[in-house]
């Protein structure tokens, strides 16, 4: 039953295949219509058949058109050849690097009995897949002047010769997941290498690219009115086609998938099962790694070069915490799949620099602003950082404010930044609500109209708004001000992120979160300065949590009720609730703390 349905998968994607090649054949014969029906007319005047006035003029009338037509089809066709589509940025793994990972990936093609990728690249993401890189565009170009090949690969960087098919895979699997894991996930991906190398199903993949590819090219802007043109004729036709081409592209895509996926049951079945709950379990743990301990060490200037052995902490604490994850644990044991790479600390290195530009837009490489972050360094150098950042920030605001310091003379250091000055700010009553004149009470009708016309947008006191506003102001000027420098990458023992073949104009290419409200920035800022005070005035110290990102540590324990008492004092005015948790914790909101 399974080769029935491998074969009936495979035909299915081939039938597609011909009817895109049909199109494109179609379209070859609409660019040739004119040009022969100038032949015909040309051979019957030459041959005195097609004579006459109107026969004259339907020779001088159709002969430009085909002229015009042919080099139109002629441009049109050397931009779809020539065009680079577009191409995943991955982080290339040579076969020096990864003999037993090469070595896994053939052995299992051959028990599927398909051709073996050409290559392998990892992916800073929780997903696999094949990548066809055998269009033109993406063949060598010429090396750099007095380098040759053997220079090149002195130079840390692989030979400038792109493989056929690419094994993609998510560099999170390699660190989660044991190697049995890894190959029966791998399986139905691998198995795609059967029927993605039919001729057929090649070349209407080559030409849905090249079309795709051709928009594009369409799309750039910064032309010249001609050019602009020349391009949106070149964009008319190239989506035309698309949109001829994209239902059988689908169908075809999912025959393919559908023929792998049959071939790959006999390979691992019970094993492959156990692995998709792995999967599911890397990308939760990914997800949040990268959104509640990477993003702020970003915002610092400073990327984690582990984020994939910060995973196995990750889901080793999510499965300390959750008891349906209590299984997963007793896997640690085996053999990880890392184990497969010959250096995996330079391989994790750079897929974590990658995932730093693909998911927050940072330098292809580090420099003075943009270093190197291990986990124990962590919380000093990004934790207790972020925080002193923060409170500075948020002094400095509240100096353009006009916001005084303590205006008691005799406390000692009146003029620092204290914890007081911001509770009292923020706790004041607004000078507006205070002094405005009671106004009548508004008809029922009137009362709907201005209901949301006093409510103060986002939430909060006047104050609150205004020291957020404030805030958010501070923050663009200072990103303004650092611009992002975008360097080609140097690359390290050819596992460099290979940028030639993908255009980072868009950087960042998947943003992990929306940029951070008004209200979200204040809320984050007053912690900060709370956290300072407990760090300086307490004895607290910066740190770690695998899933929440930085944490204040108290006693040797992680705070969990500091954030509902923060927002109370913003949105509400209330300072209560968190004074009374620093009267708690011993924390002296009077006394002046350290900032950066």
């Amino acid at each position: 039953m399974t080769g029935i349905g491998v074969e009936v998968g495979a035909q299915a994607a081939r039938s597609r295949a011909l009817a895109v090649l049909r199109i494109r054949g179609r379209a070859l014969a609409v660019a040739l219509l004119p040009a022969a029906v100038a032949v015909i007319l040309l051979a019957g005047g030459s041959t005195g058949h097609l004579v006459g006035r109107g026969w004259d003029l339907a020779r001088w009338i159709v002969t430009p058109v085909a002229v015009l037509v042919l080099l139109a089809a002629g441009v049109i066709a050397l931009v779809v050849a020539r065009a680079r589509p577009a191409v995943s940025p991955t982080v290339p793994i040579a076969e020096e690097s990864a003999p037993d990972l090469y070595r896994l990936v053939r052995d299992l093609a051959d028990r599927l009995d398909v051709p073996a990728p050409s290559a392998i690249a990892l992916t800073p993401d929780c997903d696999s897949w094949l990548e066809d890189r055998t269009h033109p565009p993406h063949g060598p170009p010429p090396p750099p002047d007095g380098h040759d090949r053997d220079e090149m690969a002195t130079l840390g960087r692989p030979p400038r010769r792109t493989a056929a098919t690419v094994l993609v895979i998510g560099s999170p699997f390699l660190w989660w997941m044991r190697v049995g894991e890894l190959r029966a996930v791998l399986a139905p991906v691998v198995a795609g290498t059967g029927p993605s190398a039919h001729p057929d199903i090649a070349a209407a993949r080559r030409f849905v690219r090249g079309l795709d590819a051709a928009v594009a090219v369409a799309s750039t802007p910064g032309r010249c009115p001609l050019s602009r043109v020349v391009c949106a004729g070149i964009g008319w036709v190239a989506r035309l086609l698309l949109r001829g081409c994209r239902e059988h592209a689908t169908l075809m895509e999912r025959g393919v998938a559908a023929a792998a996926a049959e071939r790959a049951q006999a390979v691992d079945y019970g094993l492959r099962i156990v692995a998709q709950e792995q999967v599911g379990l890397a990308y939760a743990g990914w997800d949040r790694l990268l959104t509640r301990v990477a993003l702020p060490a970003w915002r610092m200037g400073r990327w984690p070069s582990r984020l994939d052995a910060g995973v196995v902490a990750a889901l080793t604490e999510l499965s300390r915490r959750d008891r349906l994850a209590e299984g997963f644990t007793s896997r640690l044991g085996e053999r990880p799949a890392c184990d497969l790479l010959e250096e995996p600390g330079l391989v994790d290195e750079a897929a974590s620099l990658l995932a730093a530009r693909l998911f927050h837009g940072g330098p292809a490489e580090p420099g003075p602003d943009w270093a190197p972050v291990d986990w124990q360094e962590y919380p000093d150098e990004v934790v207790d950082r972020k925080w002193r950042t923060d409170a500075a920030r948020l002094h400095r605001v509240l100096d353009t404010l006009g916001v005084r310091r303590c205006a008691d003379r005799t406390v000692p250091h009146r003029d620092g930044p204290t914890l007081a000055r911001v509770l009292d700010h923020l706790a004041a009553p607004d000078p507006t609500r205070a002094t405005s004149t009671p106004k009548p009470p508004p008809q029922p009708y009137e009362a709907m109209a201005a209901e949301g016309d006093e409510e103060t947008p986002g939430g909060g006191t006047e104050r609150s708004m205004a020291l957020a506003s404030g805030l958010t102001a501070e923050l663009a000027r200072e990103e303004a001000d650092t611009p992002t420098a975008r360097k080609p990458p140097a690359g390290t023992a050819g596992q460099g992120p290979d940028m030639a073949l993908w255009d980072d104009g868009a950087l960042p290419l998947f943003p992990l979160q929306p940029p951070r409200t008004p209200r979200e920035l204040l809320a984050d800022h007053v912690t900060a300065m709370v956290c300072c005070a407990a760090m300086d005035t307490a004895g607290a110290i910066p740190g770690l949590d695998w899933l929440d990102g930085p944490s204040l540590l108290i006693g040797g324990e992680r705070t969990t009720d500091l954030t509902p008492r923060v927002l109370s004092l913003i949105e509400d005015g209330n300072p209560a609730p968190l004074r009374t948790w620093l009267v708690e914790c011993g924390i002296r909101p009077e006394k002046p703390v350290r900032l950066v």
